[in-house]
């Protein structure tokens, strides 16, 4: 482990870090979508126009992502935070991986296809059916259907997530047309291949943080019993959804089970193996609990079948969820959070439920539990389990108190905190709301900068990736995309950078100018708050931002 080293004549300073998540930074208004520029931030227009700010980018190879045009996420985001550095991150690991034909050579894979061809049962894939590429990409999907056929495997079931969040909010059926079209050509050579069951990720199965369990026990329902509103086929439930709710969006779907002849096609039963293959891991890891342990007693499971289960990638490192996974994850070591503790710096991270997970796991490297409890606090807010649109300030306020009252007690030299709005908010594509989120964050950003200026606190603002910037879909020339008179909504996550701002009531810290190609990103944050406590950059880490 290496060790920090103080800097010459260095004056450590309490720092506190904000993340405001999903708050890009984009010249658009908000006739263009864009709730930033409709919200009223006197707070930080203010940060933004009269104290150093630099733009980072927080998409793309910036984080770990195959290209510049994959959007950034609040894992890899976090992760990138964390770690001062940049590592190939899930879709890019996953593809690598398809593409060298590694993951079919692994010890998993061949398990899983000898499991079905031995005992003649059933492969299920189960996963999020967009190429939305932040948790789960069809190309992947497609791949291994490929191979597990080339592997002479005859009986094939897949259990689809509809996605309407990472891509547009209306664009199930695209994909599941695309996928139907794949199981077709399958069919005609001679392969049993169907769609077996699915509904919207928000409303079955890719619950996170434990925030709404009831999400993951719909999804074993309709995935493994075969219990549902039955349809014969996915495009019939989808339309008749829309029919039913016109306003519904995909990701807010019901459950469905596909049937034939009165029965579901393809419940999940003994012997069989299943892949669950998303590669994101925090809506991941319950269902994959839900498979994988024998004493779950979270909610009755009616019925536990004996499988074969893998995820894509190892969803939790240290608690080894699920234990058997088809690409390892990057091993990311030597975070910020582990040099401080190992130098005895007081930590506190905080946010609500949404986002507890990114400054504490996905921060830490994913790795959960803490490096040093004695130096380390972490604290969660209970978020509400509605929907964001409904109470847009989420718990802001509370995080706030909490926040505040933690710094009074000076037991702290770095800070870290999580606001959930913009990105949660964000995602429902309710640009009113969206607004409304922000202009309780900017309440609460005013009320950090009170604490800072009492207690002489650094404070740096940020975000982790774009969401509440860009909320209808643009055309070509940068217009809003109008159907029946109503601009489309826009769910996902951008590629726009997000700001950068530090605060200082002295002004004593300035930021420097990028040198020649250099682009700035989240990877510079580590050491910059590294910086300002007083130590010199890890090797390796992305350079501070301060001026020297």
């Amino acid at each position: 482990m290496l060790s920090l080293h103080k800097k010459q004549n260095s004056n450590p300073q309490i720092v506190l870090l904000v993340v405001l998540d999903g708050v890009g930074s984009a010249p658009t208004t908000v006739e263009q979508g864009n709730a930033i520029q409709g919200a009223k931030l006197p707070n930080l227009n203010r940060l933004w126009s009269e104290f150093p700010t630099v733009s980072l980018q927080a998409h793309g190879k910036a984080v770990g992502m195959p290209s510049d045009e994959d959007m950034g996420n609040s894992e890899v985001g976090h992760n990138v935070l964390g770690c001062g550095r940049i590592y190939d991150q899930g879709a890019k690991l996953v593809s690598n991986s398809i593409e060298s034909g590694e993951i079919f050579g692994g010890k998993t894979w061949t398990n899983l296809i000898q499991n079905v061809l031995n005992k003649q049962s059933t492969l299920h894939f189960l996963g999020l059916l967009s190429d939305g590429n932040v948790h789960a990409h069809i190309h992947h999907l497609e791949k291994m259907l490929e191979h597990a056929v080339k592997d002479g495997v005859k009986k094939i079931r897949i259990h689809i997530l509809l996605d309407g969040r990472d891509v547009p909010e209306k664009s199930a059926l695209e994909y599941v047309l695309r996928l139907e079209e794949k199981l077709t050509k399958l069919r005609s050579d001679g392969i049993d291949a169907e769609i077996a069951s699915g509904g919207g990720r928000m409303t079955i199965t890719m619950d996170r943080y434990e925030a709404d369990w009831s999400m993951v026990e719909r999804g074993w329902k309709v995935h493994v019993l075969g219990e549902g509103r039955m349809f014969k086929s996915t495009q019939e439930a989808i339309e008749t959804f829309r029919k039913e709710d016109p306003a519904i969006i995909d990701q807010y779907l019901p459950s469905f089970v596909i049937e034939k002849e009165g029965k579901p096609v393809g419940s999940i039963k003994d012997d069989d193996s299943v892949i669950f293959f998303n590669f994101r891991g925090d809506r991941a890891i319950e269902i994959s609990r839900a498979f994988t342990e024998e004493d779950f007693s979270i909610f009755d499971r009616i019925r536990s079948p004996k499988i074969e289960f893998a995820g894509m990638m190892q969803y939790d490192g240290d608690l080894f969820i699920p234990p058997k996974y088809l690409v390892t994850p990057p091993a990311i070591e030597r975070t910020m959070g582990e040099y401080l503790a190992n130098e005895k710096i007081g930590q506190y991270a905080i946010s609500e439920t949404q986002k507890y997970g990114h400054v504490t796991y996905f921060w830490n490297g994913n790795k959960s539990g803490y490096f040093d409890k004695n130096y380390e606090t972490y604290v969660e807010i209970k978020s509400d389990v509605i929907p964001f649109d409904q109470a847009p300030a989420m718990k802001a306020v509370e995080v706030t108190d909490a926040l505040i009252k933690a710094i009074k007690e000076d037991k702290n030299q770095f800070y870290r905190v999580n606001y959930a709005n913009g990105d949660m908010v964000g995602h429902t594509g309710n640009l009113k709301a969206t607004i409304q989120s922000l202009e309780t964050l900017d309440k609460e950003v005013g009320r950090l900068i009170e604490i800072c200026n009492e207690k002489d606190i650094v404070l740096m603002i940020t975000a982790d990736h774009g969401n509440a910037d860009e909320m209808f879909q643009l055309d070509k020339k940068g217009n809003a995309i109008v159907k029946d008179g109503i601009p489309t909504p826009k769910t996902s996550h951008t590629l726009n950078p997000v700001n950068f701002v530090i605060y200082d009531k002295g002004k004593k810290f300035k930021l420097r100018t990028p040198k020649q190609n250099e682009k700035f990103g989240l990877a510079n944050i580590a050491a910059t708050v590294i910086d300002l406590l007083g130590y010199e950059t890890p090797e390796d880490f992305y350079p501070s931002l301060l001026e020297a």
